[in-house]
């Protein structure tokens, strides 16, 4: 008999720690490209490997020994259940924006609310938003075009109406909203050196960094959305983990009438800040 499924794959993952990347990268990609679940791995893991598989390891391989991400060797990653495609021009969704999107259909139940996402990228929080709330009237901005592209495509495969527009934050909304919601960039240059390889290379840096140590895009948010959110509205933005106090007081300064909380993610950082 040839070679097994667990025998090519623990030595990939090997190879992969050995080279101080993430070993279950090589494991996680092959149980997808199969669409395989645990249980059928654990089924087949012993079963020979065809010289087509072993190839297509080998090539995946070499590919998260460059550092790509997995998602993008992929071209999708999933999101509250829903997969997204997504390309070098996007951001590939993280798990901590999936519980910024939980907790804006926790504290707004109510049907017909105009919605804001700003820079969208592969429109994971628009798309869900309006898929689990099909009364709101949900728009997504991006200064990307390209990621707009992949964002409508996202869109269309998921079957969600969304108006989809091209510009730098508020500049192109037309009229007041009840919810303003976003992931910007807001990494700051100093903290380059502490990212991961893989992003560092491949993730667009225009969805990853921002001037100010990481605060110009929500100092422009606070800038513009006094005027386009609608009094009784709520803000709800992605910070960086050690981004809690600068931004709650950017936010309290632009809304002295509203209340500003920071909120903790499920690994107990600062991420969320909601405006209310």
């Amino acid at each position: 008999m040839g070679k097994t499924y667990v025998e090519v794959l623990s030595r990939a993952s090997s190879f992969l720690e050995e080279a101080g990347l993430e070993g279950y990268a090589i494991e996680y990609l092959f149980l997808e490209r199969k669409g395989w679940n645990k249980t059928q791995w654990l089924l087949h893991m012993r079963e020979e490997i065809s010289i087509e598989e072993e190839a297509i390891i080998q090539a995946d391989l070499k590919k998260l020994l460059e550092h790509f991400p997995p998602q993008y060797i992929l071209g999708y990653s999933d999101f509250l259940g829903r997969r997204f495609k997504v390309t070098e021009g996007t951001l590939i969704p993280r798990p901590e924006t999936e519980e910024l999107v939980m907790l804006c259909l926790e504290k707004n139940q109510q049907a017909n609310l105009k919605v804001v996402d700003i820079g969208t990228g592969t429109g994971a929080i628009a798309i869900t938003l309006k898929l689990i709330r099909p009364s709101w009237q949900v728009t997504a901005v991006d200064i990307s075009e390209e990621a707009l592209a992949v964002a409508k495509e996202n869109a269309s495969e998921n079957i969600a109406e969304i108006d989809f527009l091209l510009g730098d934050t508020l500049s192109v909304i037309k009229e007041p909203q009840d919810i303003i919601i976003s992931n910007p960039p807001y990494i700051s240059s100093a903290e380059w050196e502490l990212m991961d390889e893989s992003v560092r290379t491949f993730e667009p840096k225009q969805a990853l960094f921002a001037e100010n140590d990481g605060l110009a895009i929500y100092q422009k948010i606070a800038q513009e959305s006094p005027k386009w959110l609608k009094p009784t509205g709520m803000l709800l933005l992605e910070i960086g983990f050690q981004q809690g106090k600068a931004v709650s007081q950017i936010m309290q300064q632009a809304f002295p009438d509203k209340h500003v909380e920071v909120r903790k993610d499920l690994s107990g950082n600062d991420r969320i800040v909601r405006v209310f």
